[in-house]
């Protein structure tokens, strides 16, 4: 089986993956991203063993687990290994799933790939700059776009609007 790159207005070296992209994020102008080159092992000195499980085993947290779940206050959610921002908190929403999700993530800033753990295949995705995995997207989500970001509260960290996002870690 052939697996394609589909790269849509980006310059992002990501095998193995294509982009998630609506009309919507479309219409907006794509963030260019550079793709870090450092292995995945290298991320253990710097994140929690459970985060790296999520992030770079592609584990999935226990639903309901996560503090970010009630977390609405006006600010970014941030991948928890390169702190690339990924989310902006006027996107979250209650989906009743037990994950913080969203309806929509920052352009560009994602990368997705077919996920068939399950006998039903998934669109998983990923923060485009490291390759951790943060979750899955489904179409079961809210009006207008009826996208559902489904995360893992562990793979992000949450930056309140009042502080300044942390420097890219790499």
């Amino acid at each position: 089986m052939k697996r394609r790159v589909f790269l849509i207005g980006m310059s992002i070296a990501a095998p193995l993956a294509f982009f998630h992209r609506t009309a919507q994020v479309l219409a907006t102008s794509p963030t260019t991203i550079k793709r870090l080159e450092k292995p995945h092992t290298a991320w253990r000195k710097i994140i929690s063993p459970e985060t790296y499980k999520i992030l770079f085993e592609e584990h999935t947290e226990p639903p309901g687990s996560s503090e970010l779940n009630h977390e609405y206050r006006e600010g970014t959610y941030i991948c928890a290994a390169c702190y690339l921002p990924l989310f902006e908190s006027q996107h979250k929403y209650d989906s009743a799933t037990g994950w913080p999700s969203f309806t929509q993530p920052i352009a560009g800033h994602i990368g997705t790939k077919k996920d068939f753990q399950l006998i039903i295949p998934r669109t998983e995705y990923h923060c485009a700059r490291c390759g951790g995995h943060q979750g899955h997207v489904f179409n079961d989500g809210p009006k207008p776009r009826g996208e559902r970001w489904c995360n893992n509260g562990l793979a992000l960290e949450f930056i309140v609007h009042s502080e300044s996002l942390p420097a890219l870690r790499g």
